[in-house]
């Protein structure tokens, strides 16, 4: 069943998904979840070295919630993040951070930097790899590494997986970030010399109802419809939810995926292949 959207609710513009996050800045600060304190284990066992004192790019840093969460594990952060409102929330929450104005495809930072992790966490599908790919390879230092992670929606949890289910038949921009599986083909096709390793950890956060329907209007696709044509989508979810959670707490599930790449030893990297 595909399902026909309400005619209250049209394809945003093209384009606009990727700017949308200004508009939910301070609703994507409050209700997005963070990262288990798994996941910083595994990217320094694929990275190869400790977070402790490590030299961090954090790309597409939004409101700052992976920023913070590599500060406390050691980290020397630096932060980059396209979006004024987004950029402003990460301000606030993180003054020591160095923050600058950028993108992945063309990071404001001299070559050999020498970082030892450019990370993207949950936004490296907002990039073109072709060019945010040797953009990290560039202010890495040899043997650095570069890592992708997403949390998404746990699809082996029944009433998660229906819920996506939902969203797909009723929101015209619904995406389920296919990139997430798809990253370690990606960086080996880019001709490189990249060898990504992945994981997948599953965790849960309990959150009250109206906190997990704030975390759904921050997605991009709820923040380019605007207020008034999300809401009824947001207060179906609510009944729906309430059926599975009748004492208004949800138990968040996620999948959370992480590709972690080294940037081969040599003193330049390769530039890409051509089409």
């Amino acid at each position: 069943m595909t399902g026909t959207p309400p005619p209250s609710v049209q394809p945003p513009p093209p384009g606009s998904l990727a700017r949308s996050f200004d508009a939910v800045a301070g609703q994507y600060a409050s209700a997005r979840p963070g990262y288990p304190p798994a996941l910083f284990a595994a990217i320094e066992e694929l990275a190869g070295r400790p977070l402790a004192g490590a030299r961090v790019l954090d790309v597409g840093a939004g409101t700052g919630i992976a920023t913070g969460l590599l500060t406390a594990r050691g980290a020397s952060v630096t932060a980059v993040e396209p979006g004024a409102a987004m950029a402003a929330e990460l301000r606030t929450a993180h003054p020591d951070v160095p923050l600058v104005r950028g993108i992945g495809e063309a990071l404001p930072f001299a070559g050999g930097a020498g970082f030892d992790l450019v990370g993207y966490a949950q936004a490296w599908h907002w990039t073109d790899p072709a060019r945010s790919v040797p953009e990290a390879l560039r202010v890495l230092r040899p043997g650095g590494a570069l890592a992708l992670w997403w949390n998404l929606p746990d699809p082996d949890v029944p009433w998660a997986a229906e819920q996506e289910a939902r969203l797909a038949r009723r929101l015209p921009g619904y995406h389920a970030h296919p990139i997430a599986p798809e990253a370690p083909a990606l960086l080996r096709g880019l001709g490189l010399g990249l060898r990504p390793e992945c994981r997948v950890l599953h965790w849960t956060r309990r959150v009250p109802l109206d906190t997990h329907l704030a975390m759904l209007g921050s997605r991009s696709y709820f923040a380019a419809l605007g207020p008034a044509a999300a809401a009824p989508v947001l207060e179906a979810e609510r009944a729906a939810l309430l059926d599975v959670f009748p004492d208004g707490t949800v138990e968040e599930a996620y999948a959370l995926d992480l590709t972690v790449a080294r940037r081969p030893p040599m003193s330049h990297p390769a530039p890409p292949r051509r089409p």
